[in-house]
């Protein structure tokens, strides 16, 4: 099986209609946003400024209501609330989050996160047990538990009330009976917005605090938390979340959180112009890191910590671990492509279970295999009994479905369409294998499985200038899933200069030039394989965008692909 070529895709032109509706912006802004589907100017405004599109109010979401008065209640008796959160940096964020919005109002608040090698992934009985043990009278969970249907029975046993919070997918109409269950997508629930990540429920369940338990504290500063995690779970940026990042980058630019400033520091990176992608590629991986090797204690502590010294020794901690983690992932997705392509080459969706892969990067091996050969993909970490898998697909596989067609076979599972996560006995592996590869076959053969990326317009490089950036496209931030950046397509362009870059020749630098005499620097990354086979003429699908190194600023195409050209 080889790396799949990839389909361009370009829209249509922006309708005469459209065009003229939008007409105060500058024309490749225009054709951006309409390809959006934003064709006039009051709904183009309120997307490009991120305000609410709909009705935000917290109290929509079914169970809202009924758990904060038991959290209030909490506040007023001094129960000792445990916030229980996932390992990932969506539930480390909004582990954090509600644990100092609750010290805010008083309440005698811990955070608690399982280890994911221990514990694994959820609601766990031990840790109920020792929750309980500490005197905890209430468990708010964040990022996890829709699924924990035999958790949330052994809490009421305990006298443990429990209270879900998570944005998973429920298991049809069969929820746990727990004290409370908060999840936009459970059946049902009025709350407009579907899409919310874990931080940004809990971010939900501070606002609901604050309306009916008014204080002093301000809810914006811990907007900072709600864009880590939901960016770093790849929640679309789109609807509630993009006005949420939007406004949590601005939060973030002017933290005032110590861990913050300390992971920015080790990251080599200037707070004042964050943005989406270095939630993406900088700090989330090095926040993710702690869980994936080890315990996410260390990333909770260090966003909540504020302790200067602390700080530091933790993100140089995270920092480390991070090189380490990606040390292993390269390993493991070396070792998980050998036995997913040793069987049928032609498979539909890629398996490779093995004793020596690290539970705590099994996902980004995944992910790896996915996006190098547009397959779904599974690898998992097997045990003496157990086997840990974790999933990435492809939008033409829903692989959370898949599990559910499976759950027989399975301890638990759970997740999104594009990736999800279970247990499987060792004895029922190979049927589980089988039965999701016939899953796959049945719904994806016959299908060409290759990768579209959408181009926003096709362009000459001479309309890529710096005011193109700074006055238009700019404003479609913050970029990332579900708000893809402004990307364009140049064709037959020249190649005037071609290197490589980078560690072991891994990026791919360029100089382009246009029939016009334009002249542009150009950035693939993890391109450096072409530059053997560099044509003198390409076609190229690139992003515009502003390079800082040392102070100064220039512009660069980031490529996105290439092709030789007339190669449609």
């Amino acid at each position: 099986m080889k790396p799949q070529d990839k389909h361009w895709n370009i829209p249509p032109r922006i309708a005469p209609e459209a065009d003229s509706a939008l007409q105060a912006f500058p024309p490749l802004l225009r054709q951006a946003l309409y390809n959006r589907g934003f064709a006039d100017d009051a709904s183009a405004r309120a997307f490009l400024r991120g305000e609410p599109s709909h009705n935000t109010d917290p109290f929509q979401m079914t169970d809202m209501g009924i758990a904060i008065e038991r959290i209030l209640h909490a506040v007023e008796r001094n129960e000792t609330i445990a916030v229980y959160g996932d390992y990932d940096v969506d539930g480390v964020t909004a582990t954090a989050l509600l644990v100092e919005a609750l010290k805010h109002l008083g309440a005698n608040a811990i955070g608690y996160i399982p280890n994911r090698f221990d514990e694994g992934y959820g609601l766990n009985n031990n840790a109920l047990d020792d929750l309980k043990a500490q005197g905890v009278k209430l468990v708010v969970s964040v990022d996890c538990g829709i699924r924990s249907p035999n958790e949330a029975a052994h809490a009421r046993t305990l006298g443990l009330d429990l209270i879900i919070s998570d944005h998973h997918h429920p298991d049809g109409e069969n929820l746990p009976a727990a004290f409370a269950v908060i999840n936009p997508k459970r059946h049902g629930d009025l709350y407009p917005d579907k899409d919310l990540a874990g931080v940004g429920i809990a971010y939900k369940i501070a606002e609901a605090l604050t309306i009916l338990h008014p204080s002093s504290f301000i809810l914006d500063s811990l907007l900072d938390l709600v864009a880590l995690g939901t960016v770093a779970d790849l929640a679309p940026l789109v609807g509630e979340n993009r006005v949420l990042v939007k406004k949590g980058l601005r939060q973030m630019s002017q933290t005032r959180r110590q861990g913050l400033f300390s992971l920015a520091a080790v990251a080599e990176l200037n707070l004042k112009k964050v943005n989406a992608g270095h939630i993406g590629f900088m700090l989330g991986p090095r926040l993710n890191a702690a869980g994936r090797l080890k315990e996410a204690l260390a990333a909770f502590e260090l966003l909540t910590t504020s302790d200067v010294f602390k700080a530091g020794e933790l993100a140089q901690q995270l920092d480390m671990q991070n090189r380490e983690r990606q040390r292993i992932t390269r390993e493991a997705q070396t070792r998980a492509e050998e036995i997913a392509l040793s069987g049928d080459p032609d498979t539909c969706l890629l398996f490779a279970a093995h004793e020596d892969f690290n539970p705590g990067v099994v996902g980004l091996a995944a992910s790896r295999l996915t996006d190098k050969y547009y397959r779904p993909a599974i690898v998992a970490s097997k045990g003496a009994d157990e086997t840990r898998g974790s999933c990435r697909s492809i939008p033409e596989f829903h692989i959370t479905d898949a599990l559910d067609q499976c759950a027989d076979l399975l301890v638990r599972h759970g997740g999104h369409a594009a990736a999800a996560g279970f247990t499987v006995r060792n004895e029922n592996l190979e049927e589980l294998v089988s039965r999701l590869k016939a899953i796959a076959g049945e719904k994806l053969s016959g299908t060409e499985l290759k990768p579209t990326l959408t181009a926003d317009a096709e362009v000459d490089l001479s309309e890529m200038r710096p005011e193109v950036y700074e006055k238009g496209l700019k404003y479609l931030e913050p970029t990332g899933y579900g708000n893809r950046e402004a990307t364009f397509v140049a064709r037959s362009v020249k190649v005037k200069s071609s290197r490589t870059v980078g560690a072991e020749g891994k990026h791919l630098k360029l100089t382009l030039e246009d029939s016009k005499g334009v002249v542009h620097d150009a950035i693939g990354f993890k391109f450096g394989e072409r530059h053997k086979s560099m044509p003198p003429r390409v076609d190229v699908l690139f992003v515009y965008e502003p390079n800082e190194y040392n102070g100064r600023v220039t512009y660069q195409l980031n490529l996105k692909d290439l092709k030789a050209a007339n190669g449609r």
